[in-house]
């Protein structure tokens, strides 16, 4: 494979070729393919990759986990890039500007829950990287209407995450209903949760860290949290809310039972492996809430973008060449990743 040798007019990305396990013996799901440089539609802009971040929603749909939704679909959500064209009816872009293109691609805007603000939940939504390439490549197109323009200071690689990773953290805090001062419960510490951590630091709220990974405990501690364990470890005291970051079915009980009364457990993920049964009196009764979080809506991302801004959390940032996307994904499934994965241009 040479991603490297591109003609003009051409450009190279990653495809899942055939859905299977990351980091064995054989070729794995990803094969890289050249192609024309698209251009842009009505409504679209074409962009420059400049950074984009590895989610675990991408292994999801690597592995089968999530199935595809097109042919040979290019994943990557978390992108930042320079516009290199605008499609017709195209506002707020022009060439050259920094853009951020993230999970949310489209919504049909008609829909009862579009009208009421609700797009993440819309019936027709789509979503790059896995109805429409992403951002595993030198470019992309998106619809200019879920693009976000980004500041130039920040190195690209810090703010690539911030587009699903921060802002998925986002809404899930939000649906924590996490109260003023209070104790907050994350289970699981990686990308999505690193950031998240800092976002409830600076509102002024306490944070106590579940995961089995030492390097992510420490990570946890390093940037605040007042208490770090395994992921199987009683709370230090009853937690005002939590939310699970792991796709670890399992630890929702785990997590019910650390609750306060009153209090609610987020669940973040996409895709969660099998809950095991609940019993009522000890993880419900008393008012514990269960909810997930579905996506987000652009509302979403704008607030936590100009939170993000204000508060400056620290990305920690691990470095890979486009060329090793592969390893990039076979790294996060065996938890190699400690905060988060970003691919860069060669």
């Amino acid at each position: 494979m040479d991603t490297t040798r591109l003609v003009a007019g051409e450009t190279g990305a990653w495809v899942v070729a055939q859905p299977g396990p990351v980091g064995g013996a054989g070729p794995g799901p990803l094969e890289w393919e050249r192609r024309p440089v698209p251009e842009p539609g009505p409504g679209e802009v074409l962009v420059e990759v400049e950074a984009c971040g590895v989610c675990r929603t991408d292994l999801h749909l690597a592995e089968g986990d999530l199935s595809p939704r097109v042919a040979r679909c290019t994943p990557g959500h978390e992108v930042v890039g320079r516009v290199r064209a605008v499609g017709s009816a195209v506002g707020g872009f022009a060439t050259g500007d920094r853009a951020g293109i993230a999970w949310l691609a489209r919504t049909c805007g008609s829909c009862a829950y579009c009208r009421s603000g609700r797009e993440n939940l819309c019936p027709r939504s789509r979503y790059t990287g896995w109805d429409r390439h992403g951002g595993y490549a030198g470019h992309l197109t998106a619809d200019a209407r879920f693009a976000y323009r980004l500041p130039e200071g920040p190195p690209a690689e810090e703010l690539a995450p911030l587009l699903c990773a921060g802002i998925i953290g986002y809404r899930a805090l939000e649906r924590a209903d996490l109260p003023p001062g209070g104790l907050l419960g994350i289970y699981g510490f990686g990308a999505s949760a690193h950031l998240t951590a800092q976002i409830a630091l600076a509102r002024g709220s306490r944070v106590a860290v579940f995961t089995r990974g030492e390097a992510a405990r420490q990570l946890a501690l390093d940037l605040g949290a007042a208490f770090a364990g395994d992921s199987y470890d009683p709370a230090p005291e009853p937690l005002d809310a939590a939310i699970l970051f792991a796709p670890a079915g399992e630890l929702v009980p785990v997590a019910l039972t650390a609750l306060d009364r009153g209090a609610t457990l987020a669940v973040a993920g996409i895709h969660l492996s099998d809950i095991p049964p609940l019993d009522y009196q000890r993880h419900l009764f008393q008012e514990r809430t269960l909810r997930s979080v579905t996506a987000n809506t652009r509302d979403d991302g704008r607030a936590f973008l100009a939170e993000a801004a204000r508060t400056r959390p620290v990305v920690h940032v691990n470095r890979y060449p486009l060329r090793q996307a592969g390893t990039a994904l076979a790294d996060l499934a065996a938890d190699r990743v400690t905060g988060v994965a970003v691919l860069l241009p060669q």
